[in-house]
């Protein structure tokens, strides 16, 4: 277990739910808990059935049969109000991950990352509330720190809307809270694969948006790790950020492919030169809780203890190219090592 491990959590017993289950962050989530823990049901919720069964698949070749008995598949949208509150009968934590990313798409597309990342934000919540779920985590992105695109105004927007739903709990009780980190380095999308893909297929070049783009980089198992140890510190209200490195666009590259020539293609609509997780107009509500910031709810009309943690300066932003962790090519490349997926079958009788 890595830098974010969770200390106390205690998930044996438990009905989890994972919306988007199927996505690169879901399955690792089910299979760590699977490995680490005994949960009552853990349920995937998305709407695609053959990624449900090509997940059912994978499981089986990797688990027992006891730790499998836990597992439900639950086909559903989260723009689907009633099918969503339905899944989450009996529910006592859900992991919010479904969401549309991919930034060109949203642009070009921009009713539909509506639809799914703000009302569903929405939907989730309702359905939350509706059956007394106990804690929820949504999942965010550093895009959606001052953003300049729409998935990240999207993003913004359900994590405005987590936060709040706090305040709507009422006696339920129900404790709603955000993570919010970089680029997955493992994740469909992220540019590794992507890099990858092309050094796979013969190209003789690799194509670089920008020679100055830096980016915050954490592994699928961190992102993980940092939900579950999040999900054991939360009070309800926060936005959790890690405290990860930065590498520039450039070393990836050269990292990957020593020598390779690169081509200047430019900036692609809504993308930033640098990412940014903390601004400085959040610096007032943040406190550092040493491996990790903790952007602390402005309005609160609930019952809550705010976490132990130090105060920063006013001034603080936490941005990836000032950021003062960085990954060199030899850090990288046991990130990639580190992350590689395990054998993670467990005899039945462990």
């Amino acid at each position: 277990m890595g830098r974010f491990a969770p200390t106390n959590l205690d998930l044996d017993g438990k009905v989890i739910l994972v919306t988007g289950g199927t996505g690169s962050f879901g399955r690792r989530f089910i299979e760590t808990v699977l490995t680490r823990a005994r949960p009552r049901k853990l349920i995937v919720y998305s709407r695609d059935e053959l990624k449900q069964s090509e997940m059912q698949i994978d499981l089986a070749e990797r688990f027992s049969a006891e730790q499998l008995h836990a597992m439900r598949f639950f086909l559903g949208d989260v723009r689907d109000r009633e099918r969503l509150s339905l899944a989450l009968r009996g529910v006592d934590v859900v992991i919010h991950a479904a969401a549309l990313k991919q930034v060109p798409a949203a642009e070009y597309n921009p009713s539909e990352c509506i639809h799914t990342n703000v009302l569903g934000a929405e939907n989730v919540v309702w359905g939350c509330l509706a059956n007394r779920v106990k804690q929820v985590v949504a999942l965010s992105t550093d895009k959606a720190c001052n953003p300049i695109n729409l998935y990240g105004a999207t993003k913004l927007a359900s994590d405005k809307t987590f936060v709040a739903a706090n305040n709507l709990s009422g006696d339920i009780g129900t404790r709603f809270s955000v993570v919010r980190y970089g680029n997955v380095v493992g994740s469909r999308g992220s540019v590794i694969p992507f890099f990858q893909r092309l050094m796979q297929r013969g190209a003789a070049e690799l194509p670089i948006t920008d020679p100055r783009m830096t980016r915050f980089l954490i592994t699928l198992g961190e992102g993980v790790d940092f939900v579950l140890s999040s999900l054991d510190r939360m009070h309800g209200g926060e936005i959790f950020v890690p405290k990860i490195p930065s590498m520039r666009i450039t070393d990836i590259a050269e990292t990957l492919a020593p020598g390779m020539a690169t081509r200047i293609v430019g900036i692609r609509p809504g993308e930033k030169l640098h990412e940014m997780m903390i601004s400085a107009d959040d610096a007032r509500n943040t406190v550092d809780l040493g491996d990790r910031y903790a952007i602390e709810p402005a309005f609160v009309e609930y019952t809550r203890a705010p976490l132990e943690g130090a105060a920063i300066a006013d001034d603080f932003s936490y941005v990836s190219d000032t950021n003062p962790e960085w990954l060199d090519g030899p850090g990288l490349l046991r990130m990639l090592d580190e992350d590689k997926p395990r054998d993670r079958r467990r005899r039945s009788n462990d």
